[in-house]
């Protein structure tokens, strides 16, 4: 019999407690979450998807998954910005377990100690994976310049290498999509310019390219007709691990209810707070509504993991999921503030912090919109 997954061996008990003690101060401050980074970077967390023969922990998806849910439970901030990492050593072992290695130097870049950052988001691009407002011009010996803007760059103030895309039209008759990877240096500007309701520490600013060039060994695909391979990689690691943190946040909003339903004590004449009928009704929906999250996480990382092909559904199954998670996330957190009362409300309280850092769900890909468009699409125009 296999033994059961144990998430402390990875993020212990302590590890946890130091980070949600800074996460109040980071939010507060707006600031980069230095400390928490420099932590889990000891514990061997931003290797833990690398293969183990390359120095990493050798974990699975599911596995990142299960993780991921419990340090969003410390801190959402900073396990949404550690998971743009994540995305991409995800990416990497999976395209490696297909035998292809186009990013090979990701994963022992990770071993290195290298942050690896998420440079698709666009403004006004709604296509996001599958279409680039960017100019991808190729240079000799197969290198690319890149000009164009990327938005919500979390890790910002520590990346070593972006990756990124654009759109290669000097062929007018076979535009391609090009990703690539680039590092710190000229043609790249990173704006100060996160200042947002919840999520502040992710520091996901806005990067502008002005021909920020990838070596020809960090071009890592063009894409003349997707879905490419990749980019069903990157669409499967982005959506699950997003969907992952919101669900720890939701966990951690569901834990914060039941305590504040056990600490106030009931009127006179009335049952005690954690008795009343109305908040047990309340936090049993709660429960219902969150249990559904890590069985479906569960199902869906081992399917990527085991390289399941759901055919015309996976796009939607995908961004179903992380619709699901940020969606029902919100519904948990909204009613936990309303069982723990109008201290809730009040700046330095926990649940008044989640409930800023829950709000940014809807604007990671795919977004409630696209999530809907997808799945209609997936029964109305595929059905036969």
């Amino acid at each position: 019999m296999t033994a059961a997954f144990d998430p402390t061996a990875h993020l212990p008990d302590d590890l946890i407690e130091r980070i949600r003690a800074r996460a109040a101060d980071v939010d507060e401050s707006g600031s980069f979450p230095h400390e928490d980074l420099a932590d889990l970077a000891s514990a061997g967390y931003l290797r833990i998807l690398v293969p183990a023969e390359r120095g990493g922990a050798g974990l699975t998806l599911p596995q990142a998954s299960i993780l991921q849910q419990r340090l969003a439970t410390a801190s959402p901030s900073t396990a949404l910005a550690v998971n743009m990492h994540l995305v991409w050593t995800a990416v990497a072992r999976q395209l490696a377990a297909q035998g292809d290695d186009a990013l090979a130097f990701v994963l022992d870049g990770a071993t290195r100690g290298e942050i690896f950052a998420f440079g698709i988001s666009e403004p006004g691009n709604d296509r996001v994976l599958f279409d680039s407002r960017t100019a991808a011009r190729p240079l000799p010996g197969g290198a690319y310049a890149f000009t164009g803007t990327k938005i919500f760059t979390s890790l910002a103030p520590v990346w070593t290498s972006l990756g990124l895309h654009g759109r290669d039209d000097s062929d007018p008759d076979a535009p391609a999509l090009v990703f690539a990877f680039v590092g710190r240096g000229s043609g790249i500007e990173t704006r100060d310019d996160w200042d947002v309701q919840g999520m502040r520490g992710t520091q996901s600013r806005t990067t502008v390219l002005t021909g920020a060039e990838a070596a020809a060994d960090r071009v890592v695909r063009r894409v003349l007709q997707g879905p490419d391979p990749l980019q069903v990689a990157i669409f499967a690691a982005f959506e699950l691990l997003v969907a992952s943190v919101y669900t720890g946040l939701a966990h951690r909003a569901l834990e914060l209810a039941v305590d504040a339903a056990r600490a106030r004590p009931g009127r006179a004449g009335f049952p005690a707070r954690s008795e009343d009928p109305l908040v047990r009704a309340r936090i049993g929906d709660m429960a219902i509504a969150y249990d559904a999250l890590p069985l479906a996480l569960a199902t869906l990382t081992a399917d990527v993991e085991a390289g399941i092909d759901h055919g015309a559904a996976t796009f939607r199954l995908l961004a179903g999921m992380k619709d699901r998670a940020t969606s029902t996330a919100l519904r948990v957190v909204e009613d936990a503030l309303l069982v723990a009362g109008g201290g809730a409300y009040r700046r330095g309280h926990e649940l008044e912090r989640i409930s800023r850092d829950v709000r940014a769900g809807a604007f990671h890909p795919s977004s409630p919109d696209a999530a809907r468009e997808t799945a209609a699409a997936s029964w109305i125009d595929a059905r036969p």
